[in-house]
């Protein structure tokens, strides 16, 4: 970790600060812009790095706060970035966020990003070392190491920090609290999520055929961190999600909306142990494709919880690729299960409940409870629900650090993120693989398919396979470090 930025960015953020104070506690407001004016110090400068896709939708919500100024725009794909130039003409636009954080740093207040997963940590790393307030979409990093690094740099640089799992600020998790809160599902010993993801191709071969570049692309910077390899076809802006070098599959997709409930409303930390098996590929019709690049095409992972405050062990099961867990007797015949293509279900000693993606539609079961229970609100909701995140963060950064309480900060993010690549850390080790003993050329064993894998959190190691520790923090492109 590069913390040699620190003394200097509390220097200038010092200067900075206090060059602001004196400039708008002596002249009046009404001076400086008449009724109606919105003082700088109520406005929050941002800067989006990734400006296309979730990008724009993210810098257009905080636009639509009403107290954020889209102030930078930064994208190495200027096709990808062009519906936010257009909207925010006033916006300087950077490829290079490197150099957009070196050149504005005094211009910025705080920084969204929503780029591959590969880049997140580098990209908000970068911006907090600055003491820029920052907005980072889900997963919140790549690799369990990274979560860890951001969750304590938020402290260490007392920035506002918020996950782009909006659903945490949705209502739909606090009333699933709030019921489990009033003892009605009783003790929680199993939970199942599942979505329908990936909705993009994997556990295929890498691609044997480079493309030529398009123009808008800058392809160096796309890569950041990953190794080099030339361009293919249809890996951008939306397929890189399959490849473990840019993206953590269906899990890293969606677990940050469908397991935050149960995260959130059960208090888990962090996991004790993980196992899993994954879907086939079958290059011929009697040989199993063995593409370890490629997230797998399904999964099905099972991760164990421990007993905390005289609750039970809880396991919790994740399904992606159409797998989905058996329906529950209390729902009828033709009741959907969460949201059908995605949801998560919680099995307690005295009842059950589920919900939908982003904790949407929470439902006791059977249905018929709904009308039945009255539990008084106890929980604080967020103005605006899942819409009021964005909304939430801006006013949090505006209120400064530690003033402002927010759904998805770092230290509950970073925590979740680590518990969801504990899944993909259990994936990649089923794939492993080694030359059997006395065995022909092409015939190997497979040892991380035959095990639990035993986990020890605050220490972020695999204590039973080393093999395993390989895949908790990755190596970086030469150039490019967090």
């Amino acid at each position: 970790m590069d913390h040699s930025l620190s003394k200097s960015v509390s220097r200038r953020t010092f200067l900075r600060n206090a060059g602001v104070a004196t400039a708008f506690t002596i002249v009046p407001r009404f001076v400086i812009g008449g009724k109606g004016f919105r003082a700088p110090s109520d406005t929050l400068y941002v800067a989006g790095i990734g400006a296309g896709g979730k990008g724009e939708s993210d810098i257009a919500h905080f636009a639509k706060s009403g107290k954020a100024q889209i102030s930078f725009l930064c994208d190495v794909d200027q096709r990808r970035a062009a519906t936010s130039v257009k909207d925010f003409p006033n916006a300087k636009f950077y490829k290079d966020y490197r150099e957009m954080l070196d050149k504005e740093q005094k211009h910025i207040d705080a920084v969204s990003v929503s780029t591959p997963d590969h880049n997140h940590a580098i990209q908000a790393m970068a911006a907090m070392q600055l003491g820029k307030h920052v907005y980072v979409q889900k997963p919140l990093t790549h690799d369990i190491y990274e979560a860890r690094m951001l969750t304590e740099a938020a402290k260490k640089y007392k920035v506002v920090t918020q996950m782009g799992n909006q659903g945490s600020s949705g209502d739909g998790v606090r009333q699933l609290q709030e019921w489990y809160n009033a003892g009605l599902i009783g003790d929680v010993h199993t939970v199942y999520c599942w979505t329908n993801r990936p909705i993009w191709p994997q556990g295929i071969p890498w691609p044997s055929q480079k493309a030529e570049i398009p123009k808008e692309l800058d392809w160096d910077l796309w890569l950041g961190t990953a190794p080099y390899k030339d361009y293919v076809e249809k890996l951008v802006p939306f397929n890189w999600r399959g490849w473990w070098d840019y993206g953590t599959g269906a899990l890293g997709d969606m677990a940050c909306h469908i397991i935050e409930p149960p995260f959130k409303v059960l208090g888990l930390g962090y996991p004790e142990a993980v196992e899993c098996s994954v879907g086939s590929v079958y290059v011929d019709e009697f040989k199993r494709g063995y593409f370890p690049e490629s997230c797998p095409p399904s999964s099905h992972i099972i991760m164990t919880f421990p007993e905390r405050q005289g609750k039970s062990k809880i396991k919790l099961h994740w399904m992606d690729g159409g797998i989905q867990p058996e329906r529950l007797d209390e729902l009828g015949p033709n009741e959907k299960m969460g949201d059908g293509a995605n949801g998560a279900t919680f099995i307690g000693t005295k009842g059950k409940m589920m919900c939908g993606t982003y904790g949407l539609a929470p439902s006791l079961l059977p249905t018929s409870r709904n009308n039945e229970v009255s539990i008084p609100q106890s929980i604080k909701r967020v103005p605006g629900g899942a819409e009021g995140h964005y909304a939430q963060w801006v006013e949090a950064c505006l209120a400064g650090y530690g003033k402002m309480e927010v759904s998805s900060p770092f230290d509950i993010a970073g925590p979740l993120t680590e518990s969801i690549l504990m899944g993909n850390l259990a994936i990649r080790s089923y794939d492993l693989r080694k030359p059997r003993e006395g065995g022909k050329p092409d015939q190997f064993d497979y040892p991380g398919r035959f095990i639990k894998l035993l986990w020890d959190g605050p220490s972020m190691k695999i204590t039973n396979f080393d093999a395993a520790n390989q895949f908790v923090k990755r190596d970086y492109r030469s150039g490019w470090k967090v």
